[in-house]
């Protein structure tokens, strides 16, 4: 295998089941380090709508109504649903990808939550109008964002790579 950034893996090489139950594992577990990023540095300032509940709001969904009590505090389940089902959906495919090309694993996973955030608060959000464009958008939420990425990536890498290795040798 070459070093080049569109190299792949040879057809025998490929782990795809150990893959996508990595990501499985990993995304699941990611999805609650990226929500904890939330927590010290809001990516919202406040009154701004939650993209989730805007895209739920959308498709016909009342976002408002999706909502249980936990220790006296209001949840909203299809928010936290929609990032949870993102960050499984996005793990899963990530080291899928992983196993055809490995380049996709740049800087542990940094490159590939970089380009996430970019794809994702740079054209889908507001594509949608789930979100103002990306230039428009607070510092404070660009680094929240950023960073909650990079972290939620870096632990799918770690869960890909140690469960992957547990699975193949």
């Amino acid at each position: 295998m070459s070093n080049t950034l569109f190299s792949r893996t040879k057809k025998n090489d490929r782990h795809f089941i150990p893959a996508l139950i990595a990501g499985f594992f990993g995304g699941n577990i990611a999805s609650f380090v990226k929500w904890g990023t939330e927590n010290p540095l809001p990516p919202r300032t406040p009154g701004r709508a939650i993209p989730p509940a805007e895209m739920l709001d959308d498709l016909g969904f009342n976002s408002g109504g999706m909502i249980y009590r936990w220790s006296e505090h209001m949840v909203n389940w299809g928010v936290a649903g929609v990032h949870h089902l993102f960050s499984i959906f996005f793990a899963m495919l990530y080291c899928w990808l992983v196993e055809i090309f490995p380049a996709v694993k740049l800087w542990q996973g940094v490159a590939f939550a970089l380009l996430v955030t970019v794809g994702f608060h740079g054209v889908m959000l507001p594509l949608f109008g789930w979100a103002p464009p990306l230039w428009q958008l607070p510092a404070d939420e660009l680094i929240s964002e950023t960073l909650g990425h990079i972290l939620w990536m870096w632990t799918i890498e770690v869960f890909r790579r140690d469960l992957r290795r547990r699975m193949v040798g």
